[in-house]
């Protein structure tokens, strides 16, 4: 799989955007949409996106896979977040429009604590030995996945340490071809993926069922656009509204030199989620032979069922089902 850009911290918006009111009923927690101009940010010039590749975003939860306890290990997102009287300080600090000073964090008693195993992403910034919070206050960062961990058991369900694989959706050999299939953890150290599936995201593209759930790891930057909208903003938009490859929640265009930039649906005003999807009405096949793993697959574990499958095509994606 071709190597891209990894998400280690908040991705920024292609145009710059505005905040603009919207009372109604629907609305009530948020009265107000985040849309974006005509303009392309200065930072998406600086990093060459009219140069950059472009690529599906994908609507599910963001994974790191690095290394601990000596081996590959998939990593759950874990934002360090401020308590109640931090986010209280920092808002009073943002409302007061002081440009003259910084804003300056107690790190020990303005955040939340977290777990040891914790660790900050890697792209944020650091003082005096300790990582600072972002520009909404938060600290991305990321927990080990144990196995059979209960509070991230549908990250654990898609991960073997015993045998040291993934179970990772992208595109086959074939042209117009997914393809699912068990991947070593070591090919895709370092690399940052998207954990989707039946309990993730209200489920957008419709995998599984409540009996059977299914979920799956597609690795950033996995699903390239090949025929993208140009760079502006009437043209992305008729191109989400009316392109079959438009059925997808955003596009993220990785740039050369290794900075991402995004646009959602929502910054232009459009729906998500969607009846239906590109990526969910796609053929996938399942590539799964068992027989090289050292390892007996518990029977009700999604690698089980998926080994089962080894060779079956299905028509769509959210056609995937399996055996009562």
């Amino acid at each position: 799989m071709r190597r891209r850009g990894a998400v280690q911290r908040k991705v920024p918006c292609l145009f710059v955007t505005e905040v603009k009111d919207e009372p109604s009923a629907k609305r009530e927690r948020q009265p107000f949409k985040v849309l974006a101009t005509d303009t392309i940010t200065g930072k998406a010039l600086e990093a060459d996106v009219h140069n950059a590749v472009p690529t599906e975003k994908v609507d599910g939860t963001c994974c790191y896979v690095t290394t601990y306890k000596g081996q590959p290990y998939l990593w759950a997102r874990l934002d360090r977040k401020p308590t109640k009287q931090g986010e209280k300080r920092f808002k009073r600090f943002l409302y007061s429009l002081e440009d003259c000073k910084e804003f300056v964090w107690n790190i020990e008693e303005d955040f939340k604590p977290v777990p040891d195993t914790w660790i900050p992403a890697k792209d944020i910034e650091f003082s005096n030995g300790n990582p600072l919070p972002d520009e909404n206050g938060h600290m991305p960062g990321w927990v080990p996945v144990e196995k059979n961990s209960k509070q991230y058991c549908w990250h654990s369900s898609v991960v073997n340490y015993e045998a040291g694989i993934a179970l990772v959706l992208k595109h086959h050999a074939d042209p117009g071809l997914l393809e699912i299939s068990p991947v070593p953890l070591s090919e895709i150290l370092e690399q940052t993926l998207e954990l989707i599936g039946t309990n993730i995201n209200a489920n957008p593209y419709g995998l599984g069922s409540k009996k059977h759930p299914v979920h799956l790891l597609v690795p950033h930057g996995a699903f390239e656009i090949k025929n993208p909208p140009a760079l502006k903003q009437n043209d992305i938009l008729s191109w989400f509204e009316s392109c079959t490859e438009g059925k997808v929640e955003g596009i993220v265009w990785h740039c050369h030199d290794g900075c991402l930039i995004k646009l959602h649906r929502h910054h232009l005003g459009l729906p998500w989620p969607l009846a239906e999807t590109y990526l969910n009405s796609q053929p996938v096949v399942i590539s799964f032979n068992r027989t090289k793993y050292d390892c007996d697959f518990e029977p009700k574990s999604l690698f089980h069922h998926f080994s089962v499958l080894d060779g079956q095509r299905f028509d769509r994606l959210k056609d995937i089902k399996f055996d009562a």
